[in-house]
């Protein structure tokens, strides 16, 4: 269906109300929202809490209720992309108008480009509230450790391994029960009913069915989402910080020449824009950062290779994801293979996903999308460019030297201009990225560990 038509007809979205219970060891979380005329929408997002926990009373956790609505409507809004928002369960300044706006509009940036829509910052929605301000009582709880969001792929190990030092104080935080971030925290040594928090978040049944009769549909920022459900969670469970496994690679576009970011919610300016609307809003007690920001893909690759218990556990395929295994056939599976094959014998990269992606004629668009012989990126959370082609170097050397063929994908690289410029390539591994959130213990932390790899 075309947006200009939906808009007209549809002109408004409703975020009405949120609803708080509980039941058993879990806070259950309703949402209310509308696009008028047409749907209205439930979703829920549970969390379990500790049976002595009274902060569902406080403003505190009542705003961090509210404003994960705020993100979670951006997914039904997209349906049609209704000129007008009304918020009536909460009260917005103007600082948040402009903060939420800039989040959706950036947010949206790749389901602006894939349905070929044509807008602005300003003219893509009015946002309003007619709300009142949230109530409830002072939350007057102190704050320790870390809540570590998990996924299963490379980056959260890392992470889990640098953090051991804090073993007794974290606790591993997990939205829904995939298959792959549920293995990653039992091999990190967390258990559910001690400290691993497994979230529950569910989507409207009726957005999916709207999906399938041709409304609009496509990426949202789900990194923003799970900001606010870990800081609703590091509220419940008293963590000071949100410890995130995001790298510097998360900042580059994946169209060339454009901001459109399928990474953008994993940006270091998302990342500073979250702290700043947190501090304002909620509290300046929990600190939300990325302790690999510092580093590259191709360092976190480098760290994660050493650490041998992991590597049969780890997945990073969104594909296979729930079955907690590799497809081998898409843009994440080829972009890990190539990152390993830069640190690993090809036998062990082959034995890591089941087959041989690098000899294999049918990865070669999706190769060449990674490492910009195609000018763009697939629509994927993976590496720079420059350190795609860094890693192929790096591993074309070592075959050479070990007197071993070259597979199929890396002998046509050879042929290409990227080949010339990169071929004498190296990571640097004691290479630390400013541009980073990190407490200074967090910071040593990770120096030592590339001090301990270079």
């Amino acid at each position: 269906m075309e947006y200009q038509q939906l808009r007209k007809k549809y002109t408004e979205f409703i975020y009405h109300s949120f609803t708080i219970k509980t039941e058993e060891n879990n806070i259950c979380i309703t949402y209310d929202m509308e696009i008028k005329g047409l749907a209205s929408f439930r979703p829920t997002f549970t969390v379990p809490y500790p049976k002595e926990s009274t902060v569902m009373d406080t403003e505190l956790f009542r705003t961090a209720v509210f404003s994960l609505g705020m993100v979670e409507l951006i997914s039904y809004w997209k349906i049609t992309c209704a000129p007008r928002v009304t918020v009536e369960c909460g009260s917005l300044d103007e600082y948040q108008i402009q903060w939420w706006k800039k989040l959706y509009f950036n947010g949206l940036g790749e389901f602006f480009y894939k349905n070929k829509i044509s807008t602005s910052m300003e003219a893509f929605m009015d946002l309003h509230s007619t709300g009142k301000e949230i109530e409830g009582a002072v939350c007057a709880q102190t704050y320790t450790g870390n809540l570590i969001p998990v996924g299963g792929g490379k980056d959260s190990f890392v992470t889990l391994h640098l953090l051991e030092p804090y073993r007794r104080e974290n606790c591993a935080f997990i939205i829904n029960h995939i298959i792959s971030a549920v293995n990653a925290a039992h091999a990190g040594g967390y258990e559910e009913g001690k400290d691993l928090l497994l979230t529950e978040r569910t989507l409207d049944p009726m957005m999916l069915e709207l999906n399938k009769q041709g409304y609009l549909n496509g990426h949202t920022p789900f990194s923003a989402m799970a900001a606010f459900a870990s800081y609703l969670t590091a509220i419940v469970w008293q963590k000071k910080y949100i410890t995130l496994s995001n790298e510097a690679s998360a900042n580059e576009s994946t169209i060339k020449g454009s901001n459109v970011n399928h990474q953008y919610s994993k940006t270091f300016a998302f990342e500073q824009d979250f702290n700043n609307y947190a501090k304002r809003y909620l509290t300046d007690d929990i600190h939300y950062f990325s302790l690999l920001r510092p580093l590259s893909e191709l360092q976190i690759a480098g760290i994660f290779t050493k650490l041998k218990k992991y590597l049969p556990v780890f997945r990073s395929c969104n594909v296979g994801q729930k079955k907690g295994e590799w497809c081998g056939h898409c843009a994440k599976c080829l972009f890990v293979c190539i990152m390993m094959s830069a640190y690993l014998s090809q036998q062990d990269v082959i034995a890591i996903f089941g087959r041989d992606m690098l000899n294999d004629p049918e990865m070669r668009q999706l190769f060449q999308q990674l490492s910009g012989i195609l000018d763009d990126k697939p629509f994927e959370c993976v590496g720079t460019r420059d350190e795609v082609n860094t890693a192929i170097c790096m591993s074309i050397r070592s075959m050479k030297e070990h007197s071993i063929g070259l597979p199929l994908l890396y002998q046509e690289y050879q042929k290409s201009k990227y080949y010339t410029f990169y071929r004498d390539r190296s990571v640097d591994m004691l290479a630390y990225n400013e541009e980073n959130d990190l407490p200074k213990e967090y910071a040593d932390i990770v120096k030592k560990e590339l001090r301990n790899n270079a």
